[in-house]
């Protein structure tokens, strides 16, 4: 079932924000006639063939290579920082429970951090503590002037108020981009955030250093995750229309091969935020990696498109980096 929300943008051209959350194994297609929006069904997107080989001439959007321009980029200006006033940015992480994945995302940003020279902080408590422990921990890093970016790995506990949790990082601290004001901020006109969502941050990063233009092009952000999808849309500003009329596609609604290639315009640009594990039995560990959109057929068609894994990933992480260098130095004024 899809779930659709449509949203004026104030511009001098208006344009409309289209979300599409595929709720079933189907997936849906967007067309417009004469302002009527008709709905059509394809083929189940897990139909894909995960065998085939790209033998297109679509550039591969590869996020590693631009992570690690990035990384070498902070890591000058880390060192720089440290040399002319003895500051080195710190990055505190709070992880809660005892969540595998949420482990190694966590052990991944500390090692991004010792990469690049960022102070590196972590504390870990219990599935069962309570609400009240993290946030006193949340307020020891808010006091904190060593510490210059707290995140708080999700997901939390289900008896957790996820929001209240994130409202109480200090919005100059905020390196994840998820305080209300920071993404208040987003959506506003003549207002900039303090931080940007660090996933769609990377996304907009990869188009730009890959010069693609977005100005006046037609995007269109399929999910509507407060962390991806939403901030997506607004950076991007002028998404309208439909899906197979999209000069930029960003996939992040988290079903496996759902965008096929019958849905892309010939030369789009794709970035695919999706991580879906899909059974393969050939791979080592019984599963495979996939994206939101089927790469096979998409590469077919589009100019540019992120593959999965090595795409968002590596940029997210850097992204995390950037805006925790650009705390530090808004706190301490320094260019």
């Amino acid at each position: 079932m899809a779930s659709l929300m449509f949203t004026d943008c104030s511009s001098s051209i208006s344009s409309r924000l289209i979300h599409v959350n595929a709720r079933s194994s189907g997936a849906i297609l967007f067309r417009q006639h004469v302002g009527q929006l008709r709905l059509r069904s394809t083929a189940s997107p897990r139909g894909c063939s995960l065998s085939i080989r790209c033998s297109s001439s679509a550039t591969s959007v590869d996020g590693k290579a631009v992570a690690k321009t990035i990384r070498d980029e902070i890591t000058i200006d880390v060192t720089r920082m440290k040399e002319s006033i003895g500051v080195v940015p710190g990055l505190a992480v709070i992880l809660v429970g005892d969540r595998k994945d949420s482990a190694t995302y966590v052990r991944n940003k500390k090692k991004a951090c010792e990469s690049v020279g960022i102070k590196s902080i972590e504390v870990r408590l219990a599935e069962d503590c309570s609400e009240e422990q993290v946030l006193k921990s949340i307020s020891c890093f808010n006091d904190d002037p060593s510490v210059h970016g707290i995140l708080v790995q999700l997901p939390l506990p289900s008896h957790m108020d996820e929001q209240n949790i994130l409202n109480a990082v200090s919005i100059e601290k905020d390196v994840d981009g998820f305080h209300p004001l920071n993404i208040g901020r987003l959506a506003m006109r003549g207002r900039e955030p303090l931080f940007v969502p660090c996933t769609p941050k990377g996304c907009i990063e990869l188009l730009h250093r890959y010069k693609v233009e977005i100005k006046g092009k037609r995007a269109v952000v399929i999910g509507r995750s407060n962390i991806v999808g939403m901030p997506a849309a607004l950076l991007l500003q002028n998404p309208e229309e439909i899906t197979r009329e999209a000069d930029i596609i960003i996939a992040a609604v988290g079903q496996p091969n759902m965008v096929r290639g019958s849905w892309i315009k010939p030369g789009a640009v794709i970035i695919d935020v999706g991580i879906n594990p899909v059974d393969d039995p050939n791979a080592p560990r019984g599963y495979r990696l996939v994206g939101d959109v089927c790469y096979e057929e998409a590469c077919q068609v589009a100019s540019a498109i992120t593959p999965v894994p090595g795409g968002v990933g590596p940029m997210t992480i850097a992204m995390l980096l950037s805006n925790t260098l650009i705390s530090a130095k808004r706190i301490h004024n320094f260019e």
